[in-house]
């Protein structure tokens, strides 16, 4: 009697194996990872003693970079996507002369001023995608119509209506508003308040505000940079629209076949850059209290570099949310870190494009090695 022999596994060849080495070297994020460590090391070596890391200077560096974290997740998922949106500076500067001139001019509350803002920005997100889907129109072309005419109707209102192109009062009419601490509010007050007392951190010494912290507390917004960054690394890498997204930017026609709702996902990604940059806007005008006609200025291209220095493709269906905060970390602390090291800021452009360069060499040759691309 013969004995039966087990079925042995016969491995399938269209399945590549690769180290955990090799995974992690044709991430996304590689650039972005080493970007930082460089940029970090080179400060710690040369404005370590400048106040750059102490209380104060962590939190300005942390909020600039917050700044470019938020509307940088919103570009990265879209340029994921396949798309581009040239408008977000301009949607900045719009939307926060829209809560401006809803909650002061007109003397709205400030949270309606707040939510019908969101709610006019996510709609010209939409009218983006819709005309770049049923067009065919590259939406380079059609965003970059878009930030001519947001920055026009930016300009305009104001001068039309205050016959200004600032408008201030934004913080006494936010006085005991409900929705306005959300965008402009600070959390964990208590706790600096304590490391203070502890002498963990710096104290004022003199004057009103003696033995109260310099650091109150977190900046909501940076909380808003946090948040957003968790929720779109959670979509990307963990939910089927997620997937849909990477589908989507990598070959249309083919996710198309395969059952993904192309067009939508597009639209909605135009709406949450949207989305993004309306929470800048809030965040800055309760931040300073006033909008300006000038505000988001080449805030979109610095968001494309800061994606892009995260490791993404400029062709989409390749990125990292993480790789996209990374990059953004990067510009805020070689921008502050300039002014501490006593560098000539006008060499902050210099420095953030040597980064970029070297990022993208770094991220292009890695992958072509492991992946065997030409």
């Amino acid at each position: 009697m013969s004995e039966v022999q087990a079925p042995t596994t016969v491995e399938d060849e269209r399945v590549i194996q690769r180290s955990r080495l090799r995974e992690s070297l044709i991430r996304p994020e590689l650039g972005g990872i080493v970007g930082t460590v460089i940029v970090f090391t080179l400060f710690a070596l040369f404005a370590f003693d400048s106040g750059m890391f102490n209380s104060q200077g962590v939190m300005n560096w942390s909020q600039v970079s917050a700044q470019f974290m938020i509307i940088a997740v919103g570009a990265c998922m879209l340029m994921i996507a396949g798309e581009f949106d040239l408008s977000v500076g301009s949607m900045i500067g719009f939307s926060g002369m829209m809560i401006a001139i809803f909650s002061v001019t007109l003397g709205w509350p400030v949270w309606l001023a707040i939510i019908v803002t969101f709610a006019l920005a996510l709609s010209i997100g939409a009218l983006n995608g819709i005309i770049v889907v049923r067009t065919g129109l590259p939406s380079f072309i059609v965003t970059l119509a878009f930030l001519f005419i947001l920055r026009g109707f930016t300009i305009f209102f104001p001068q039309t209506i205050e016959r200004k192109t600032i408008i201030g009062g934004i913080k006494d009419a936010a006085e005991g508003d409900w929705l306005a601490p959300v965008f402009g509010g600070k959390i964990l007050t208590g706790l600096f308040q304590w490391m203070g007392e502890a002498g963990i951190i710096a104290v004022f010494e003199r004057g009103t505000r003696q033995g109260m912290p310099v650091v109150e507390g977190v900046p909501m917004l940076i909380v808003w940079a946090l948040v957003l960054v968790v929720f779109g690394h959670v979509v990307l890498t963990k939910t089927r629209f997620g997937n849909w997204i990477f589908a989507a930017g990598g070959d249309a026609q083919a996710a198309r076949y395969a059952g993904v709702p192309v067009n939508r996902v597009k639209i909605l990604m135009f709406m949450f850059t949207a989305f993004c940059a309306t929470v800048f806007a809030t965040c800055q005008v309760m931040e300073f209290g006033s909008a300006g006609a000038d505000r988001g200025l080449l805030k979109e291209f610095e968001a494309i570099i800061a994606v892009v220095i995260g490791g993404a493709l400029l062709t989409g269906g390749y990125g990292s949310v993480i790789g996209a905060a990374l990059g953004a970390l990067i510009f805020g602390v070689v921008q502050q870190g300039l002014f501490f090291a006593g560098v000539e800021s006008s060499l902050f452009r210099v420095f953030l494009g040597v980064i970029l360069l070297f990022a993208v060499i770094l991220n292009t040759y890695v992958r072509r090695m492991i992946t065997g691309e030409k």
